[in-house]
């Protein structure tokens, strides 16, 4: 099938053997992840953990707001309906011909909402529900196909599907193995292969969300799937990965004024919130574990997070000129330079801030006042179906005025290690993936290496005039650049 290439890559880490390794958090402190310390990862422990959902119940029960308010957002979605049925399909494509994502992207909104429905109000027939669709899927899916996009769909939808499976991981009907299985052979491949191989593009091709999409889906099922190689690989990637998606590569320049630039501010407004959306899951997700990501590198996330919501509302940002190589290995190449930030929609939003500014203004002791004035704006959050029909609605799971509002921190509990809050939040048990022990590198094939003369770097063709604002890349309106491999006839075509 086509995405079913081992789960196992070679990617190029620095100092990382076995998995179990020391990750040092911005504080300077020590931090363990949980599975180094018990064997296996904490669960639930992907975006929320046991304490998270019991704080949601315990403060929608109490009509405490904006808890109320957020909650309120999820019953009214249609997705969060109990009844809601699956439409599962063998293979999902994304770009070119024959796309039928939009269902994949649906019914995993519906589960993820029906799950999360199910822990705020203890009624089984959301959980039911949730099961229900992911079992459909396990028993189904074989490949993701199509062209670039397709690794955008291993992505996204790998850690998002990862998520809602987490929500009821331990209710009686779920088939766990088998979704480990269909994590392990069909998302996490193509991610795996991306972060190596990018395509086979230059490393430089593909702006920062496609790598922040595919660390994701690597960590997602490297926790799902009790596998510490695979988490290990992820997290190295995020400090020291080749791609733009590394921390530094994606927030290039701190400023005097204490503001990081993030890269794709060049390019625009959608996709950069995008990309902050992705680095804080990411950063969310590893925190769970016992992983700072968050403080890493003197809060830089924090600082770029502060950088697109300042630019985000209207406010002057400085951006540094920014030249990106660009093309194929061994193919047609070029240059690209992005010189100012790109112009924006203050009305544009994402459910994406919540989760952000909570975690560094109340479990941190923090400031973050762009992100904090932002957060407010956009709130109360929703999910998938709430921004509109296309992927870019659905690419955040969205909900985090309901899921991430929480008390001021302590002082103690602020300089605390993240594995503390984590050895008292999940149960620390998960069974392990059957795959877990594979260690082959990938094996070339049409789909990981685009060996079909399709989209070297399709950027959501479909879904971007939802996206777009005034673009601040040279010479490109709105930043869109569509680069095609040559043809056999040596013809390189752009669209």
């Amino acid at each position: 099938m086509t995405a079913q290439i081992s789960r196992r890559s070679t990617l190029k880490i620095a100092g990382i053997a076995g998995g179990a390794v020391g990750l040092g958090i911005g504080t300077g402190m020590a931090a363990t992840p949980a599975s180094a310390a018990g064997g296996a990862f904490a669960h639930p422990g992907l975006l929320h953990t046991e304490a998270d959902l019991a704080r949601m119940a315990a403060k929608v029960k109490a009509g405490a707001q904006p808890y109320t308010a957020g909650f309120a957002r999820l019953t009214a979605n249609r997705h969060a309906q109990s009844g809601w049925k699956a439409n599962p399909q063998a293979t999902v494509t994304r770009g070119g011909t024959g796309q039928n994502y939009v269902i994949l992207y649906n019914d995993i909104h519906a589960a993820y909402q029906n799950g999360l429905r199910h822990h705020i109000t203890g009624e089984s027939a959301y959980a039911d529900t949730a099961v229900a669709i992911l079992n459909d899927w396990s028993a189904k899916l074989t490949s993701l196909a199509g062209n670039a996009d397709r690794f955008l769909a291993a992505g996204l939808y790998g850690y998002q599907i990862a998520n809602a499976a987490e929500l009821v991981r331990d209710h009686p009907d779920f088939e766990l193995d088998r979704f480990q299985e269909m994590l392990s052979g069909v998302f996490a491949p193509l991610s795996d292969d991306f972060l190596v191989r990018h395509n086979g593009a230059v490393v430089t091709n593909y702006w920062p969300n496609w790598d922040l999409a595919n660390m994701a889906c690597v960590l997602a099922t490297g926790i799902f799937c009790d596998d510490k190689t695979q988490v290990a690989r992820a997290v190295d990637y995020f400090k020291n990965g080749e791609g733009l998606g590394a921390v530094k590569k994606a927030i290039p320049v701190v400023h005097d004024d204490g503001l990081a630039e993030w890269l794709e501010a060049g390019r625009d407004q959608g996709h950069a919130l995008l990309g902050v959306g992705l680095m804080g899951t990411f950063c969310e997700m590893a925190w769970n574990q016992g992983i700072d990501l968050y403080g890493y590198d003197d809060n830089r996330f924090l600082k770029g997070a502060q950088y697109v919501a300042k630019w985000s509302v209207g406010g002057e940002v400085a951006y540094t000129a920014n030249t990106r190589a660009k093309g194929a290995i061994n193919g047609w190449s070029g240059r690209e330079t992005a010189s100012d930030a790109a112009g924006v929609d203050p009305n544009m939003t994402r459910p994406i801030w919540a989760m952000i500014a909570n975690h560094y203004t109340n479990r941190r002791g923090l400031d973050a006042s762009y992100v904090t004035r932002i957060a407010a704006k956009a709130a109360p959050e929703g999910g998938g179906g709430d921004y509109g029909p296309n992927s870019g609605g659905f690419d955040q799971l969205g909900f985090g005025t309901l899921a991430f509002t929480r008390d001021k921190a302590t002082a103690a509990e602020a300089s605390a290690s993240p594995s503390a809050s984590t050895a008292a939040s999940g149960s620390g048990s998960g069974a392990t993936s059957k795959k877990g022990t594979s260690s082959a590198s990938p094996s070339p094939s049409a789909s990981a290496q685009g060996g079909r003369g399709e989209d070297l770097a399709a950027t959501g063709t479909s879904d971007f005039p939802a996206w777009t604002a005034a673009g601040g890349v040279a010479a490109l309106a709105g930043g869109l650049l569509l680069l095609r491999r040559r043809n056999r006839a040596g013809v390189r075509s752009e669209s």
